[in-house]
């Protein structure tokens, strides 16, 4: 008994070897494979090919295509707006607190929405489960009707066959 414990806690381990390295490999075989195919290719030697001889227009440039464009600076994005330049200035610690904290709520709100739901669907259950007993009670009581006319049936047919026979031997020619 001991060995066959000590068998599948090697496999255990086994299997955990096997998934440890699988899973490195997972993790790090792209990375791995296009350093790798970087590295073939500066060891190649570059192809040389004869200069492209063609009539193309220069390529137009932005100021060409749209001159409005020309002057648009991204660095001013968001400059004259005093809420942004508040938040920024905050302490990178201070964002992170406050981003916790709002994390927090909705965590605490999701939690409350979960609660909420399993306390109708646990009043639910046990509405659905006194209708079943309901339901069974009935059913039970029916069974137990249909067993006792099953039984005055039996009875009545008995009764009805010794009444026919009497007849019989006393002359009634019946249906």
């Amino acid at each position: 008994m001991l060995g066959g414990t000590r068998r599948s806690g090697a496999c255990l381990r086994c299997c955990l070897v096997v998934f440890a390295v699988a899973s490195a490999l997972f993790v790090s075989g792209p990375a791995l494979y296009w350093r790798y195919k970087k590295g073939i290719k500066s060891v190649k030697a570059p192809p040389t090919c004869n200069p492209c001889i063609c009539d193309c227009p220069p390529p137009l440039s932005l100021h060409n295509i749209a001159p409005g464009l020309v002057n648009f600076s991204v660095a001013d994005c968001g400059k004259n707006d005093p809420d942004l330049n508040k938040e920024l200035e905050k302490p990178f610690v201070d964002l992170l607190t406050e981003e916790l904290k709002l994390q927090g709520a909705v965590s605490e709100e999701h939690m409350y929405h979960m609660n909420i739901t399993f306390v109708q669907a646990k009043r639910m259950g046990t509405q659905y489960q006194r209708e079943a007993e309901k339901c069974n009670a009935a059913t039970e009581t029916c069974e137990e009707a249909r067993e006792q006319v099953e039984a005055l049936l039996i009875k009545e047919r008995k009764v009805t066959s010794l009444w026919e026979r009497r007849a019989h031997q006393l002359g009634w020619e019946g249906e």
